[in-house]
C-alpha cells in the first residue's frame, strides 16, 4: 500500500489553510451554489477551488475543473433556450449536474487531499468537536485516497487479463461485475477495517488529551478567505 496516499502530505502547496477555514469555505460555497442564485453572483465563490488549486501546485486538476465548469455554465447560459425534446433534457442535466455540483465537489477534493489526519484532529480538538464525530471523520479522509489507489490496481491486473471496457465486456457486462466490482467492493470493505484498526492503534481511542506536533491556527490567508466568503454569503441573503 502506498504510504504517501495515508499520510497525504501537504508539501506541494505554497498556501497553508487551516481545516477549519477549508470546511467553512466548503459548506458556504454548496449553499450559493445550490441556491439558485445569479450566476455573476456565484462566479467568485466558484473561482476559489481554482485557486487554491493552482497554489497547492494541482495545476491539471484547476484547469479540467475551471474548463468543465466553464463550458457547462455557457451551456446552460446559451444551449438550453435554443433547444427542445430529448436534447434541452440531456443538456439540462449534464449543465445543471456540473454547474451545482462540481464547485463542492472539488472544493472537497482539495480539502481532502490537502490536509493531513493530524491537521485535521488537531483543528477539531481546538474547536472542541467531540472525538465520535471527528474520529470518523478523520478515517474517511484516508478512506477515499486508499480506494483510489485499490481502483488503479484492479484495473491494472485486469487490463493484464485483457479485461476492460471493450467489445467483449459490453456483449458480457457481467463480467464487470465480476473482475471489478467484487474485488472493489472487498477492498473498500477491508480498507475501512483497517484504517479503523490504524485509528485506534494511533491512540485516537484514549481518552487522555493528545498532543500534535503539527500546528494549526488561522493566519492572514484564512481571515482573507474566511471575510470573502461571509461577504459572498451575506449577498447569497440578499438575493434571496
Amino acid at each position: 500500500m502506498n504510504c504517501e496516499i495515508l499520510q497525504s502530505s501537504d508539501t506541494r502547496a505554497n498556501l497553508k489553510i487551516d481545516p477549519r477555514t477549508k470546511i467553512i469555505v466548503l459548506v458556504i460555497l454548496n449553499l450559493i451554489v445550490f441556491g439558485e442564485t445569479a450566476h455573476y453572483a456565484t462566479l467568485f465563490m466558484v473561482a476559489i477551488p481554482f485557486f487554491l488549486l493552482l497554489l497547492s501546485k494541482r495545476e491539471k486538476a484547476a484547469l479540467i475543473y475551471i474548463s468543465a465548469y466553464t463550458l457547462a455554465l455557457l451551456g446552460e447560459i446559451f444551449l438550453i433556450p435554443v433547444t427542445h425534446g430529448v436534447l434541452n433534457i440531456l443538456i439540462v442535466m449534464i449543465t445543471n449536474l456540473l454547474v451545482r455540483m462540481m464547485p463542492g465537489i472539488v472544493m472537497g477534493y482539495y480539502l481532502i487531499v490537502t490536509t493531513t489526519v493530524s491537521e485535521f484532529l488537531a483543528s477539531m480538538e481546538k474547536t472542541r468537536i467531540p472525538e465520535i464525530i471527528a474520529i470518523p471523520i478523520s478515517v474517511v479522509f484516508r478512506f477515499f485516497p486508499t480506494l483510489i489507489e485499490e481502483i488503479r490496481t484492479i484495473k491494472d491486473a485486469m487490463r493484464m487479463r485483457g479485461i476492460g471496457f471493450n467489445l467483449r465486456t459490453v456483449k458480457s457486462p457481467l463480467i464487470l461485475l465480476e473482475y471489478i466490482m467484487v474485488p472493489l467492493l472487498i477492498n473498500a470493505v477491508k480498507t475501512g477495517d483497517e484504517l479503523s484498526a490504524a485509528s485506534l492503534t494511533r491512540g485516537l481511542g484514549n481518552p487522555v488529551k493528545r498532543t500534535h506536533i503539527c500546528e494549526v491556527g488561522f493566519h492572514i490567508q484564512d481571515i482573507i478567505l474566511l471575510i470573502f466568503s461571509a461577504v459572498a454569503l451575506i449577498i447569497f441573503i440578499l438575493f434571496k
